[in-house]
């Protein structure tokens, strides 16, 4: 016995101490199958995001399309220095704000609300359809949604106008008012998003263990209690790492939506980052401006994203990465 312990201590001394990097190629080489998985979903993301990425070289040049990328005159930063001086830019970056923080306020919490109630109902078939009906508006595209309500807000016709006038007031153009098209923006946008976006509480809600219900139940605790005591404070991690991360896309106001809803009238309002670089870029063919106005928003959504995910480590120790 002593004999054979000797051996293993010998073995142990001349052992090749373990690395962190060979045991991660170890885990690859036991998982290759996995990891080959990841081979299609990866060449789709360099083809589709990463290569095209070299054509922000435009933002640096005064590009010509006939002349094409080696052609074009180079002009360092001058497309940058007329995007601080542009005061039309300065209207949409305000627009975008303000769009974005009313989205981030107004509608933030109701996904939450959704799924707290949602918990509570116990008839299976009924919470069921609930879900359905709430789910159903995400899966419409944006043009037919703005279809949908340029009818409903129709000023002469409409649903809510001939409610309005029913009441004795008078039609609004609910389209065509700078001081109404913001509300119409982020109301659409928490009619078609609001029920998709509870899903994830939906699934923090899941996990909470089920003994905590029933041993506040056992302590008498009714349902409201129930709901506020634990349920809530169960998925708040969950509410603060989303809330973080939404704040990264502070500068994404919704470009699909209010391309399809808005026109020359409400600009003033609604004409938000996205807008502008399509209207520079293919209507008015200024390529390298619109380039231009697209990397800065794309530099300060990177900016926030990394700095609410090092923020959401600090403060409830999760993060994407």
């Amino acid at each position: 016995m002593s004999v054979t312990l000797t051996e293993l201590e010998r073995k142990k001394a001349h052992a090749k101490p373990k690395t962190r990097g060979s045991g991660r190629w170890k885990l690859i080489l036991t998982n290759y199958d996995l990891y080959l998985l990841l081979v299609p979903g990866l060449l789709v993301l360099f083809l589709f995001k990463y290569a095209p990425m070299y054509g922000i070289i435009i933002a640096f040049q005064d590009f010509n399309i006939f002349d094409g990328f080696a052609g074009s005159k180079w002009v360092g930063l001058d497309q940058f220095e007329k995007l601080v001086h542009s005061e039309e830019f300065y209207q949409v970056f305000v627009n975008t704000l303000l769009i974005s923080v009313y989205k981030i306020v107004l509608l933030f919490p109701i996904p939450i609300i959704i799924a707290l109630f949602l918990n509570e109902v116990r008839k299976a078939f009924f919470k069921k359809t609930i879900q359905t009906i709430i789910f159903l508006p995400h899966f419409l595209s944006w043009v037919i949604i703005s279809g949908l309500f340029i009818n409903i807000l129709s000023p002469s016709g409409g649903l809510v106008n001939n409610m309005i006038q029913w009441f004795g007031g008078t039609p609004i153009s609910f389209f065509l008012d700078n001081q109404f098209f913001r509300s119409v923006v982020v109301f659409t946008a928490g009619w078609k998003e609001s029920g998709w976006n509870a899903i994830i509480f939906i699934a923090a809600i899941a996990g909470i263990e089920q003994e905590q219900y029933e041993a506040a139940s056992i302590d008498g605790a009714g349902r409201i209690r129930q709901m506020l005591h634990i349920t809530l404070p169960g998925i708040l991690p969950t509410i603060i790492l989303i809330l973080i991360l939404r704040m990264g896309y502070l500068l994404e106001a919704g470009t699909e939506q209010i391309l399809t809803m808005y026109n020359s009238v409400v600009y003033q309002s609604g004409d938000v980052i996205g807008t502008f670089v399509y209207r520079q870029g293919l209507g008015q063919q200024d390529y390298s401006f619109s380039t231009a106005v697209g990397l800065f928003n794309s530099l300060v959504g990177f900016i926030l994203i990394v700095a609410g995910n090092e923020l959401s480590k600090k403060l409830i120790k999760r993060s994407i990465w």
